[in-house]
């Protein structure tokens, strides 16, 4: 069975050390949030995870068949147009171009890009159609593992709900895994199995949160609801130093 185990994992950046003790296990067809303050090591954590940077203390076994990833900013190719960044996956795995366009258009319209993007260059683009283009391309290649790094944060309200019930529906049949780093709480929540939440200096993991109602079934009231209680919790309170009274 495809699945991504993080065991005993350590980092460091020089004497810094930024990541202590990691241990988690995603299972095909689940969703996992990594949850925390900023800068305290989530991005390092996906990083090791996706093979971006050498593991140096601990093991990650990662058997999924294929993977793709999705960043807060588009980081599209300057020089090559929407249709080319959608399909540049394709091309990559060696697709020849009459097989992988009709792929990248159709993918490309199913996140809102009209035709007439299609030539358009990222410099010609808003951010949320940059972000429109970047989720075209992760998921172009129909991937097993989706990596998000707070992919929705610079997005609007619309935008980010329309992407996010893009991947409800791809997770709602069992079509894809996602490991998801975020700052944010509904956002987990709206999208998570389960959510584990990283303590920093160094990043450490303190607590697991599970949901098992369906993504496709969380409404806005479910979704405030565990945002309450969840906003409740110690450890919640202490890592994200929040004072509620």
């Amino acid at each position: 069975m495809e699945r991504l185990i993080v065991k005993d994992l350590n980092h460091h950046f020089g004497f810094t050390e930024i990541l202590r003790d990691i241990n988690f296990q995603l299972d095909k067809g689940k969703v996992l949030s990594i949850v925390g303050p900023s800068g305290g090591g989530k991005t390092t954590l996906m990083r090791l995870c996706a093979g971006l940077l050498d593991v140096e203390e601990g093991s990650v076994t990662n058997s999924f068949s294929s993977s793709a990833f999705a960043f807060q900013e588009g980081r599209l190719l300057p020089w090559k147009n929407v249709i080319d960044n959608v399909a540049l996956g394709l091309f990559a795995r060696g697709e020849k171009k009459q097989v992988a366009m009709p792929k990248a258009q159709e993918i490309a319209l199913k996140f809102g890009l009209e035709k007439s993007d299609f030539h358009k260059f990222p410099k010609d683009l808003s951010g949320g159609m940059k972000q429109r283009v970047s989720f075209a391309r992760a998921l172009v290649t129909q991937p097993a593992l989706l990596f998000l790094d707070e992919p929705f944060s610079a997005l609007d309200i619309g935008l980010k709900k329309e992407l996010q019930a893009i991947l409800i529906e791809m997770i709602d049949k069992k079509e894809i895994s996602i490991l998801y780093i975020t700052h944010d709480l509904m956002e987990a929540i709206r999208l998570s199995d389960e959510i584990l939440l990283l303590k920093a200096d160094p990043g450490h993991i303190v607590k697991k949160f599970s949901y098992e109602l369906a993504q496709s079934k969380r409404d806005d009231s479910y979704i405030y609801t565990q945002s309450v209680k969840i906003l409740q919790d110690t450890e919640i309170i202490n890592t994200f130093e929040l004072e509620l009274k």
